[in-house]
């Protein structure tokens, strides 16, 4: 199969099964080392190293004006490289941490 035709193909999946697609690779190439996706955890929301700390929760609190070392005080559990991760994965997957926000603040 060509490239091409592979990149029509997963467009056309619906948004969780490229999330597993997405999952798959992850697993495969530990492309986001630090960042977990549980389904049944936190929604199945990207996380931080197997805890319950979803990043668009990192993202939403940056975008309010929290400086990385006042993340890092108010998650003592975490590290600078967790907060490196979770902006890479934010920057790479904006629709996804920007509806996970919206759904948060709905709820």
């Amino acid at each position: 199969m060509i490239t091409q035709e592979l990149k029509q193909q997963i467009l056309s999946l619906s948004s969780d099964e490229q999330d597993e697609i997405v999952q798959l690779i992850q697993a495969k190439t530990n492309l986001w080392a630090g960042i977990t996706k549980t389904p049944g955890v936190v929604g199945g929301d990207a996380c931080i190293r197997n805890m319950r700390i979803p990043v668009w929760s990192l993202v939403e609190y940056h975008q309010m004006g929290a400086s990385d070392d006042k993340i890092l005080e108010a998650y003592p559990q975490l590290i600078a490289a967790d907060l490196a991760n979770a902006w890479t994965y934010a920057e790479t997957f904006p629709d996804e941490i920007s509806q996970a926000i919206a759904m948060n603040q709905e709820a």
